[in-house]
């Protein structure tokens, strides 16, 4: 006996999300595999957006710090309660098991919605901008784990691996897509807001398709367990005789296990990496690599794109072996050599572009393993436990992995230190230092007391020689008779500086030299402007200085001349300025010097917590055996037919 035969005797299931109105959203029936590919294209896309929505403030996150005054400590720990209150919202998502996933769904992601396009972008202060951030980061939260309970519904377990290959596509697509669309637009219109604008049309535009497209399975179909599309005459036919609310009964009871709770912590932790990278490699790469951000972006796609790549390749492969384990092991593993390769290259600056790239592709290789072939198991140790608690088990994880995060993010901030005060003073001296290089290098040669004295007088001669005789490398003699030639020939020395030193030496070596003359008067005629008859008076009057001390100035004089030159430089610079350098200069050096050891230490936390990882994966459900699964897949079809036969009385 066949189970299309049984299915004689059930209602016809097809195409589920003909519901006669867009609310209507519950399907009685479990939809085929073209109603369930669009429910899913749907929940995917939902989630891209809302990664979109939340990561869009790190594209302008330098111009909303200068804009309420945020020090850098400040502005993470606005991240720090946006995560502790999404962890929270997380855990209270367990509500889609009782009130519907499209309705938590929706409502959180319209609040996202109309948060980002119109409340945080006309916050008040720090204050208000504060708060609408963790109202953003309360509905993402409950969003977030919903949506991939309606990937587990709409996804049978032979299936499993793939849908939530590409749910787990969310992240990376929706940080892809902020640094595209933020890449694009900056320049035009560099207004922070008008980032925001943009992500709450995008994000309209998807809810209201999400509005009218979105169905669910009713409480009767979702609280069943689907192995494969062929248990869908089984499901419906058991549905009529189960009561939702007593499958939901004690919820939270099933599903608060050890291997639930244990598997959410162990993924927090192997997750430290992902989540920390995807927020502050940019800054890593730029204070302890000196890249620029849009070469640190640039480097960043070497962990995306291959972690995309493979997060899509997984899902088929485990599907396909039918286990999901040995996954986990493999990925858990490259990733762990690509991380231990990234953090030894922290400490050499000299590491190549080419290398960062390859250790970062590594790692993404291995994220794209795991955390596939990861989701498709906890859903369905989920499901052992019992199916109608899905959503409850999914804010278990959420909740979890969002505490962790919380955590390591208050702790951030002190871990690495140096890179507090790189990205809160490093701008500002960079600016000035760019403004003022060669001024400031002259100033690390010149004598540090003389120079204080002539900030306080100007006019202190002594001071002046001593100033210059350090900025020209000549002696305070030879300064001071400079000067003083200066100060008795000043109309003579002009002229000499008008003149080519080759002609001024043809002309003493031979002073009936013509030709030279004759020169000389035309560029002395054309620098001041004045007749020839003028130039020649001024050439004679040159011949009044004693041959050894014009001898003297032709040879010292310009090293002097210029050195007077930098000094009324270094005197331009603002005062405030050199405050500032002599405040902040020393520390800004020595985080310079300690970063890199702080960054290191910290990815060896991020480390420590992979390897933790590890040995979770005996709390997961599911064989390590291809063979033993397809094993099990056939015991579970004759188990189905067994159950078609009683109950269709054949």
């Amino acid at each position: 006996m066949s189970t299309s035969t049984s299915a004689a005797a059930i209602p016809a299931a097809g195409d589920s999300q003909r519901a006669s109105r867009p609310w209507a959203r519950q399907l009685q029936h479990y939809p085929r595999t073209p109603a369930r590919f669009a429910n899913l294209a749907i929940v995917l896309l939902i989630t891209i957006v809302l990664y979109y929505l939340t990561y869009v403030q790190g594209s302008v996150a330098a111009q909303i710090m200068r804009k309420f005054d945020f020090t850098f400590t400040q502005y993470v720990y606005v991240g720090v309660v946006g995560a502790l209150v999404g962890a929270l919202s997380a855990y209270g998502a367990g509500i889609a098991d009782r009130w519907g996933r499209c309705n938590v769904v929706l409502v959180s992601m319209l609040v996202t919605v109309l948060l980002i396009a119109f409340g945080m972008p006309n916050a008040g202060g720090k204050v208000m901008y504060f708060v609408l951030f963790a109202l953003v980061s309360v509905a993402e939260g409950v969003a977030l784990v919903a949506s991939p309970a309606l990937v587990r519904d709409f996804s049978p377990q032979l299936g499993r691996a793939q849908a939530m290959g590409f749910w787990s596509l969310g992240p990376v697509l929706g940080s892809i897509v902020v640094t595209q669309v933020s890449s694009r637009t900056l320049d035009d219109h560099p207004d922070w807001r008008f980032q925001f604008y943009i992500a709450g049309a995008v994000g309209l535009v998807v809810w209201v398709i999400a509005a009218i497209g979105l169905r669910e399975l009713s409480p009767q179909l979702r609280d069943q367990l689907i192995v494969s599309e062929r248990d869908r005459a089984l499901i419906e036919a058991k549905a009529a005789g189960i009561d939702p609310d007593e499958a939901l009964e004690g919820q939270w009871r099933r599903v608060l296990r050890f291997d639930i709770i244990g598997s959410s912590l162990a993924i927090g932790l192997y997750l430290l990496f992902y989540t920390m990278a995807a927020g502050f490699l940019v800054v890593y790469l730029v204070t302890v690599f000196n890249r620029t951000e849009a070469q640190a972006n640039a480097i960043m796609n070497w962990y995306w794109i291959p972690a995309a790549i493979t997060l899509i390749i997984t899902g088929f492969g485990s599907d396909l072996s039918r286990v999901r384990k040995p996954f986990i092991v493999v990925g858990t593993v490259i990733s762990i050599i690509g991380l231990i390769l990234f953090i030894g290259a922290t400490t050499d600056k000299s590491t190549s572009v080419d290398s960062l790239q390859l250790f970062l592709a590594i790692a993404g290789i291995g994220h794209g393993l795991v955390n596939t072939a990861w989701m498709a198991a906890f859903t369905e140790s989920v499901e052992k436990h019992n199916p109608a608690s899905t959503a409850a088990g999914l804010a278990i994880w959420g909740s979890t992995a969002r505490l962790i995060f919380t955590i390591a993010l208050a702790i951030f901030p002190f871990a690495v230190s140096a890179t507090t005060t790189l990205v809160e003073d490093g701008p500002a001296l960079q600016e000035i230092t760019t403004k003022y290089a060669k001024e400031l290098a002259a100033l690390q040669t010149a004598d540090q007391a003389a120079l204080a004295t002539l900030r306080t007088d100007p006019t202190n001669a002594q001071a002046q020689v001593a100033v210059l005789a350090s900025l020209s490398g000549k002696s305070p003699e030879d300064v001071g008779r400079v000067m003083a030639l200066s100060a008795q020939y000043p109309q003579e020395l002009a002229t000499v500086g008008a003149v080519d030193p080759n002609l001024l030496t043809a002309m003493a070596a031979n002073p009936a030299d013509q030709q030279a003359a004759v020169q000389a008067i035309q560029q002395i005629a054309q620098k001041f402007g004045i007749a020839p008859t003028e130039a020649i008076a001024r050439l004679q009057a040159v011949g009044t200085i004693p041959p050894t001390d014009l001898a003297f100035l032709q040879t010292n004089g310009p090293g002097v001349q210029q050195s007077s030159t930098t000094l009324q430089a270094i005197a331009s610079i603002p005062a405030t300025d050199l405050q500032f350098m002599q405040d902040k200069g020393a520390a800004a050096q020595q985080a310079t010097e300690d970063n890199p050891k702080q960054w290191q230490k910290w990815w060896i936390v991020c480390l420590i917590g992979q390897i933790l990882f590890l040995p979770s994966v005996f709390l997961l459900t599911g064989r390590w055996n291809p063979r033993r699964a397809e094993q099990d897949e056939i015991a579970h079809e004759q188990q189905v037919r067994a159950e078609m036969a009683t109950l269709t009385g054949r």
